[in-house]
């Protein structure tokens, strides 16, 4: 059957729909907002025709209020304005929903990139025995971060997952109800939830998708590609950051962290005793009912009880369920065998850890324990340390050895530490080893910075420990340095004897994030390219595997975008038998919150692997010319982009212009904004989510683009435009860099802020913007030979631009609203009731927007 193109189906599917279910909702008779409804849409079409005749925000507010205000007073305004906001946030839920439900009529569950086509390929290819070999090695492991970007409560996550079964089925009486009680339900929290809420929060993707699709994809490898055999690997694995990620969140304790992992187990068993229950019902054969019932009892103590230790070890209940399966096979014909060999698999893929639980800290918080222990235990770390000579410090923190207790030390960095060290050692006893057996070190750019968690964690009584360190290299400088630092780490026999304990493998963090906001877009993803062909090299000489993490974030400015098309354009010289990525906010809800979303894009990334490792046959490879174009690229365009963040006006841009410091009044996320708490603003300290997040606001993104039209126009200067061609033609990687890139240009928005550009103080800051903007937009259309911007992707930018429209108004008043804090607080005078209502209005603003865009931050 021929399928409509992938448009006309979101246009039919999405666009349509939303538009008879916005109806709906714009007309349901709430009390207290009756005329709110009818006049959003009249709202919504002066924003449109205000900026498109050159109007500020303030005067299309005003040219609203005089059109259809009937003279209202200014609290009557700022309420309409309030109501407004509110609506508009359940709308972009609404849609939300809507594209939820469409997802497996938009996208072709079967097509490209996903496990069928994959296994038809390497068929058609006569490659199957080579994939099979490959899956046994490969791992996909996406780790969920609280970073904070978007927390839809819990309550909406629930009216999302029913509004997309009503919307399935057509239902619309469910579907008003649905609508109705989104209207009243709360959107925000008051206070800022702990990391423990966090973790709750983000485990329910675990519990309700994560835990069907992941064993959905197992079943289907092994049944399709394996022909029923034992993969012999888990091929998906889970991560988890909240109450683990220590980095500048003051607020996860020890405790939390206990608290956290218990969750993850109870929450794994209480899965695995509802499926048991349900299995159960179809095992009623002698000898193999017995089995299941001691099963069912046993998790019924260890779950649904909370016991803190389970009633029933790991091995204890896969041999159990193994034993069933021979029963079954050898007596009963094989009866349920799939739904029982279905159970197996989740087990052996979750465990009694569902996910583990990473633990991160930054390395100037180790060197505050380093500077504790050479204060107040100088038998172990001699005072006069820093005159040793580099093999002198390397031989002192790796073979130190003692047993320390964290309660010898005051409340502070160097207890913290320590106790978190020991919590690790009793999540393996409870959890298993996957429980949390990964230890981050954030901003490392050091062999010291590598071996101080090692030397803690042998401190701490684990002779061996059974944990990776995990160096975490972000900044430029840090990226260029990696390999020379893991070098010295592989020559070392004390690490050395470590990694061959932990299977010679080594996993190594690259941080998108703060590597964009350091060196600008195309600096940050071309040094990050370059640190991992360099520490492929070093690695494969010292016969370690080397695993890369990348922390990735939602929008292309953090390493986000397409990250499938990313992964399948790495070549050989890149090793990629795991791919392992952070993934948040709203990124999870958009590419993980429901099953089909959730199967889909897990498959993505598992075949962007395969297409690399087994179909590419070397075409990904960067020939000479073409790395030399690129790294000129990147050079003309971090001059560019640190030339822009030395302008004077760069900084207070931020403070006075965009809406950073809103972000810390959102309660969205647990952690601070800043990595320290003095009142100056300094960037090195502000984290990129504030950062990309705050020019999202401003529908500018200028961490997305930023350079990369400069550069491409230098080249053409210099009449060399046909190596950027060359380069684009050649490169998938080049390529998918300037396409994610496309998507933050499509998503800005300059007529928003074109008033700027006659502020005083402002103004010629905003014109360099702009005309960063207009360049790079030229030159990217010039070099893909596209008329508009992502006309490879009409879906997807149809998408963009209706999340775009919904929230146009709610920037207006975001706007608007930022101007009126601007101009009162000039006034020393100024009503301060007043002030306070238009910087509330700024941070309830920041909600909608950031839930639109899906990956703003």
């Amino acid at each position: 059957m021929n399928r409509e193109p992938r448009l006309d189906r979101f246009n039919d599917n999405v666009l349509a729909k939303y538009q008879v279910y916005n109806s709906i909702f714009l007309t349901l008779p709430y009390d207290e907002i009756q005329k709110t409804g009818a006049l959003l849409p009249l709202f919504q079409e002066l924003c449109e025709r205000g900026f498109s005749d050159n109007k500020n925000p303030s005067e299309i507010v005003e040219h609203f209020f005089e059109r259809y205000g009937e003279t209202p007073t200014e609290d009557e305004r700022n309420a309409l304005l309030f109501r407004f906001i509110q609506y508009i946030e359940r709308q972009v839920v609404l849609f939300d929903a809507i594209e939820d439900a469409s997802f497996p009529i938009v996208n072709n569950m079967d097509g490209r990139g996903t496990l069928r086509s994959v296994k038809e390929e390497a068929e058609a290819k006569q490659k199957t025995e080579q994939l099979k070999e490959y899956l046994k090695r490969f791992n996909v492991r996406p780790t969920l971060t609280a970073h904070p970007t978007q927390f839809y409560p819990g309550a909406v996550l629930g009216i999302i997952t029913d509004l997309d079964k009503a919307i399935q089925k057509n239902d619309l009486v469910r579907i008003k109800q649905l609508l109705a009680q989104l209207g009243k339900t709360p959107f925000f929290n008051k206070e800022k939830p702990t990391p423990y809420d966090e973790a709750v929060s983000l485990i329910w993707y675990f519990e309700n998708v994560f835990y069907q699709s992941a064993s959905k994809i197992h079943n289907y490898i092994q049944q399709n590609i394996f022909d029923g055999e034992d993969v012999g690997n888990q091929v998906i694995n889970l991560g988890f950051w909240p109450g683990g990620d220590r980095d500048g969140n003051p607020f996860v304790t020890t405790e939390i962290t206990l608290r956290v992992a218990r969750r993850l187990r109870r929450t794994i068993l209480l899965n695995y005793y509802r499926d048991i229950r349900k299995l159960k019902r179809r095992l009623t054969f002698r000898e193999v009912n017995e089995i299941m019932a001691e099963i069912e009892k046993a998790l019924y103590d260890s779950a649904v009880t909370n016991s803190d230790t389970p009633k029933i070890s790991l091995e204890e209940l896969v041999m159990k369920l193994q034993t069933a399966r021979e029963i079954l096979i050898n007596k009963h014909q094989s009866l349920f065998l799939e739904e029982l060999d279905d159970m197996i698999n989740k087990i052996k893929l979750f465990g009694f850890h569902f996910a583990t639980l990473d633990i991160r800290q930054d390395s100037s918080k180790h060197e505050e324990v380093f500077a504790d222990l050479k204060k107040y235990k100088p038998e172990l770390i001699p005072e006069n340390f820093e005159t040793f000579s580099d093999e002198e410090k390397i031989a002192v923190m790796t073979t130190t050895d003692a047993q320390l207790d964290p309660e010898e030390f005051e409340e502070g960095m160097t207890r913290s530490t320590l106790s978190s060290i020991y919590a690790m050692k009793e999540i393996q006893e409870k959890n298993g080893e996957q429980g949390a057996n990964r230890y981050i070190i954030s901003n490392c750019g050091s062999v010291e910075g590598v071996l101080q968690p090692y030397l803690y964690m042998k401190l701490c009584g684990w002779k061996t420990p059974t944990v990776d360190v995990i160096p975490l290299f972000e900044t430029v400088p840090d990226l260029r340095e990696a390999h020379h630092v893991m070098e010295k780490l592989y020559k070392n026999p004390v690490y050395k004897e470590h990694l061959e304990k932990r299977f010679n493998k080594q996993t190594i963090m690259l941080g998108f994030s703060d590597g964009t906001k350091d060196g600008g877009y195309l600096m940050a993803n071309w040094s990050i390219y370059k640190a991992k062909e360099e520490l492929t090299r070093i690695s494969r000489e010292y016969g370690i595997k080397v695993v890369f993490f990348d922390g990735r974030g939602g929008p292309p400015a953090r390493g986000g975008g397409k990250t499938h098309q990313f992964y399948a354009s790495l070549g050989p010289t890149i090793e990629n038998e795991e791919i392992q990525l952070t993934v948040q906010g709203q990124t999870i809800n958009s590419n993980f919150g429901t099953k089909d979303s959730c199967t889909y894009n897990l498959e993505q990334l598992l075949s962007s692997g395969v297409s690399n490792e087994i179909f590419s046959e070397g075409k990904n490879e960067l020939n000479d010319q073409d790395r030399n174009t690129m790294s000129e690229l990147a050079e003309i365009s971090y001059k560019t982009y640190t030339d822009f963040k030395k302008h004077p006006r760069f900084i207070p841009y931020l403070e006075k212009m965009s809406t950073l410091k809103y972000y810390a009044k959102t309660n969205i996320g647990s952690r601070p904004s800043k990595r320290n708490k003095s009142a100056e603003l300094n960037l090195s300290d502000l984290r990129a989510i504030p950062f990309v997040g705050s020019w999202s606001q401003l529908k500018q993104n200028v961490p997305g683009f930023f350079g990369v039209g400069t550069a491409m126009e230098e080249m053409d200067k210099q009449g060399r435009f046909d190596e950027v061609q060359d380069l684009y033609n050649n490169s998938e990687f080049f390529k998918t860099l300037l396409e994610n890139s496309m998507m933050s240009l499509t998503k800005s928005f300059f007529p928003l802020t074109a008033y700027m550009k006659n502020d005083e103080e402002f103004g010629e800051f905003w014109t360099v913007i702009h005309d960063e903007f207009e360049r790079s937009k030229k030159m990217l259309l010039k070099v893909t030979g596209y008329d508009s911007l992502m006309q490879n992707q009409p879906a997807g930018k149809a998408s963009i631009q209706a999340r775009e429209r919904i929230v146009l108004p709610l920037l207006t008043i975001q706007q608007h609203a930022l101007r009126m804090v601007q101009e009162l607080s000039k006034n020393p005078e100024a009503n301060q009731k007043a002030l306070e209502v238009y910087e509330k209005m700024v941070t309830r603003s920041l909600y909608g927007n950031i839930n639109a865009s899906r990956n703003s931050a």
